[in-house]
């Protein structure tokens, strides 16, 4: 029996002889199957897109804003109190339509007096008309002198210019009159009062204000090069240049909530200039809005096709991952091995992605499970089977 001693030295002496034999067989472990090996499962199933190659239409998409066609400020044209608002704030309201009332008083009076001052210059009017018909006969005769005759002409011409200087005058107070009541200008959705009831306002004060709504413009910018763009394709289409190109060139509209507005624009201005700071130029489209919609000030995205690009290599964009900064697919070959692909990707089409270069088309790559997927690793390929959403009208390639 050995004693208490030596117990811990055999024990001791048996770890170090075993230590070599795990450490050879840690050493001889391989640290995954090698190439064209599964897995103790088998060849990994994995879901597999076959690259196909389609010509893209390249589309350009920009920050847009609208504003009402027309925008009319309401100013009075006299001076007074308002008396009375006429028009519900918000509402439709048309050419002519009386929007406010202008206490009318003083200029009913100042055009009382006017028609009274009219009245009597047309009395001397009349009186010096007959003068000189009563005193050219008398003139001719020599029972009076010419210079008399000549008076009354003289008289009677003078009567006649303070006539039509009445008449003027006449007709500006009529004119005043009427400018106490404001009218709108044009057809249009009209905005809250600025003033109320019993202000007193002047021909500097601004009411209201009124928006032609229907149309309706959408000011955007584009760069310097996507102008190009569309003013060749313009000129590809049979028009002179790009404020010519109507509907050639159809522009889609979508709205804040990511819905495509239903009506197609076309471009109506064209900046003068490009931007010196941004080299971007200022363009506006117009869209038809019938139900009024549309109101100034609301943010969208203005898209239209800027070109077309040939046989491009189309791949689920889900297919693309990216590792330090390289965007890789996954390819499986006819002897379904796995093998990493190094990728240039172009522009996105809805859930597609544009392969610029690494990828031919007919190639298969996966797009489901590639995350457990390794180089070499045999892989059991099923086809892809994910619903592929209908690219909406804004979803087209993203021009570069």
């Amino acid at each position: 029996m050995k004693s208490p001693k030596t117990l811990p030295r055999a024990v001791a002496l048996a770890a170090v002889l075993s230590a070599p034999s795990i450490w050879l067989l840690s050493g001889c472990k391989p640290s995954g199957p090698p190439p064209g090996m599964s897995g103790p499962q088998g060849p990994l199933p994995v879901q597999v897109s076959t690259a196909t190659r389609q010509d893209v239409p390249l589309v350009g998409e920009w920050v847009a804003t609208t504003d009402g066609y027309v925008n009319a400020q309401i100013q009075p044209q006299v001076s007074g109190y308002l008396i009375r608002q006429d028009y519900k704030e918000g509402s439709e309201v048309h050419k002519g339509q009386v929007l406010f009332e202008i206490d009318p008083r003083p200029f009913q009076a100042i055009l009382n007096e006017a028609k009274a001052s009219l009245a009597q210059a047309q009395a001397q009017l009349e009186l010096a008309g007959i003068n000189v018909k009563r005193d050219t006969p008398l003139a001719q005769a020599h029972a009076i002198a010419q210079s008399q005759l000549d008076n009354d002409i003289q008289t009677q011409a003078a009567d006649k210019a303070s006539v039509a200087n009445t008449q003027a005058a006449v007709e500006a107070a009529e004119l005043n009159v009427g400018f106490t009541k404001v009218r709108s200008l044009i057809d249009g959705v009209a905005g809250q009062a600025t003033l109320q009831v019993g202000n007193l306002v002047n021909a500097s004060s601004v009411l209201t204000s009124v928006s032609q709504l229907n149309p309706i413009k959408v000011y955007f910018y584009i760069s310097e090069q996507e102008y190009l763009s569309l003013s060749a394709q313009a000129k590809s289409r049979g028009k002179t240049d790009l404020l010519s190109s109507g509907n050639t060139i159809p522009l889609k509209l979508t709205l804040a909530n990511n819905k495509v507005f239903p009506q197609t624009g076309h471009i109506i201005f064209v900046d003068r200039s490009v931007s010196a700071q941004t080299g971007s130029i200022r363009l506006a489209a117009q869209f038809a809005n019938p139900g009024n919609l549309l109101r100034p000030g609301q943010f969208g995205r203005i898209s239209a096709e800027t070109n077309v690009l040939q046989n491009a290599v189309l791949v689920p964009q889900r297919a693309v991952s990216e590792l330090q900064g390289m965007d890789q697919v996954i390819v499986v070959g006819s002897d379904n091995i796995a093998h990493i692909r190094t990728v240039k990707l172009g522009s996105q089409v809805g859930p597609n992605i544009v392969i610029a270069s690494g990828l031919n088309a007919g190639e298969q790559v996966v797009t489901e499970g590639n995350d457990k997927v390794r180089e070499g690793m045999k892989l059991a390929p099923q086809p892809d089977t994910t619903p592929t959403p209908t690219p909406s009208a804004g979803q087209n390639a993203q021009g570069n």
